[in-house]
C-alpha cells in the first residue's frame, strides 16, 4: 500500500535554484520514501547521498569547492538523507548553495538538535524546512473510505500510525516492529549524544511519562523519583522532544488567579510509541487508560492537520485551582476556541468557571461521531 505524503507537493514547490529544502522528523517516518518519490517525478538527473554511508562522508570532506564541483558534474539536484551524520553539513551546504549556480539542495535529518546546530545558523535566509510526522489520519482518508477508517480507529490508538505498519498484518509483528522502532532508532540519536551508560535513566523517564501521557507533571517530582536533578529531567525532556518522540502542552491562562499555567502536560508524537513504552498492547475493552489515548490520539492528529495546512494557532490546556478543565485551548488571532475529548457517549457541559471568563470562546466536545472533523 502507498501513501501520498502531504508534504510532498510543498517540498517541491520550495525546491529551486540555490535554496535549501530541509525534511526533519523522527526516525522512520518515511521521510527517505517521500524522498525517493520526489527523485523519480522531478525527471532531473539526482546526485544521491546518504549520511549513515562512510564513504559520502569521505567524499565530503573536503570543504571546498572544487571538491564539490567535482563531484556534482553536471547535475544541479544534490539529495544527502540523514545529513545530521555529516560534520559540519552546514557550512558544507552554504557553500554549495552560494557558489554554484541552479544548484538545489534537499536534506533530511531525523536528529532536530543536530540539525539546527548544524544547518540553521549557516543557512539562515537560504533554507526551508519541512516536518514528517507518522502517517496522518488526512493522508489515510485519501485512500480509505469511512467505514474502513472508523474500523481501524482502535488499532491506531494502540499500535500508532508509523508507515511500515501499513506493510504487517499480524499484530504481533506490529508489537515486535515497534519494541525494534523505539530500542534501535528512537533512541539512538539520545543515546548517542548522551552516552550508553545513561540508558537505564532514559528509559525509565520516558516510561514514567508514558504512564502519565496527557498530565501536568512535576520536574522535580520526577527527579526526586529517578534521583537525578530537575535540571537533568529538563535536558532529557528537551532531547526527547527534538528527536520528535513527545511534545509538550502549557497551561492557557489570560492572568487570571485561579488558572494553573506553571505546569506542562507532555503528550507522544505517536500513540504506539507511547504503549511501546509501557508494554501494553491489550485492546480496548481490557484497558484503564482509553482516555489517554484517546486525548493523545486527538491531539496529535490536530497537531499534523495544523502543521500540515500551515495555520498559525497556539495551543494548551485549560486548568483551574478547583479542578475544573478542558483538554484543548486553541488561540488564533487573539480568538480562542475550546474542545473537550470524550471516548465514552457522555454529555458534558463548558466549565462554569471558564464559561464565566471567556464567554464568547465556542465550545465543541469531540467524541467518536465527531472526531474526523476535528483532524481532517
Amino acid at each position: 500500500m502507498i501513501i501520498q505524503r502531504i508534504q510532498e507537493q510543498a517540498i517541491k514547490d520550495k525546491l529551486v535554484p540555490n535554496k535549501v529544502v530541509l525534511l526533519i522528523g523522527a526516525r522512520r517516518v518515511g521521510k527517505t520514501e517521500l524522498i525517493k518519490s520526489i527523485i523519480e517525478s522531478c525527471g532531473e538527473k539526482v546526485l544521491f547521498f546518504t549520511g549513515d554511508d562512510i564513504e559520502t562522508h569521505n567524499l565530503l570532506e573536503k570543504r571546498s569547492l572544487e571538491n564539490y564541483n567535482r563531484l556534482l558534474g553536471d547535475c544541479r539536484f544534490l539529495v544527502i538523507d540523514e545529513a545530521q551524520e555529516i560534520s559540519d553539513i552546514g557550512m558544507k551546504l552554504k557553500l554549495m548553495v552560494d557558489n554554484i549556480p541552479g544548484l538545489k539542495i534537499l536534506v533530511s535529518g531525523s536528529s532536530a538538535f543536530e540539525l539546527n546546530n548544524q544547518i540553521g545558523e549557516p543557512l539562515v535566509g537560504r533554507m526551508y524546512t519541512f516536518q514528517l510526522f507518522p502517517v496522518a489520519q488526512m493522508e489515510f482518508s485519501a485512500i480509505e473510505n469511512l467505514k474502513e477508517t472508523y474500523g481501524k480507529l482502535e488499532e491506531r490508538l494502540i499500535y500508532g500510525s508509523y508507515p511500515e505498519l501499513l506493510h504487517l498484518n499480524n499484530l504481533q509483528d506490529k508489537e515486535i516492529y515497534l519494541k525494534e522502532l523505539v530500542h534501535s532508532y528512537l533512541l539512538k540519536d539520545i543515546l548517542t549524544f548522551e552516552g550508553i551508560k545513561k540508558r537505564d535513566v532514559i528509559m525509565s523517564l520516558l516510561q514514567k511519562l508514558a504512564f502519565r501521557n496527557g498530565s501536568e507533571v512535576s520536574l522535580e517530582a520526577l527527579g526526586n523519583e529517578l534521583r537525578i536533578s530537575k535540571n537533568t529531567v529538563e535536558k532529557y525532556l528537551d532531547l526527547f522532544k527534538k528527536v520528535f518522540i513527545i511534545y509538550d502542552v502549557s497551561g492557557f491562562s489570560k492572568n487570571r488567579d485561579n488558572e494553573i499555567t506553571k505546569m506542562k502536560k507532555w503528550y507522544f508524537v505517536d500513540n504506539g510509541i507511547r504503549n511501546t513504552l509501557i508494554s501494553n498492547f491489550s485492546p480496548l475493552n481490557l484497558r484503564t487508560d482509553v482516555g489517554q489515548l484517546w486525548e493523545n490520539y486527538l491531539n496529535s492528529e490536530r497537531n499534523k492537520l495544523l502543521h500540515y495546512k500551515q495555520m498559525n494557532v497556539n495551543s494548551y490546556f485549560w486548568r483551574t485551582h478547583t479542578q475544573q478543565e478542558i483538554d484543548r485551548i486553541e488561540e488564533k488571532n487573539q480568538k480562542i476556541s475550546a474542545f473537550e475529548y470524550k471516548w465514552a457517549d457522555k454529555k458534558h457541559k463548558i466549565p462554569t468557571q471558564f464559561a464565566a471568563a471567556y464567554p464568547d470562546a465556542p465550545f465543541t466536545v469531540i467524541d467518536r461521531d465527531n472526531y474526523l472533523d476535528f483532524i481532517l
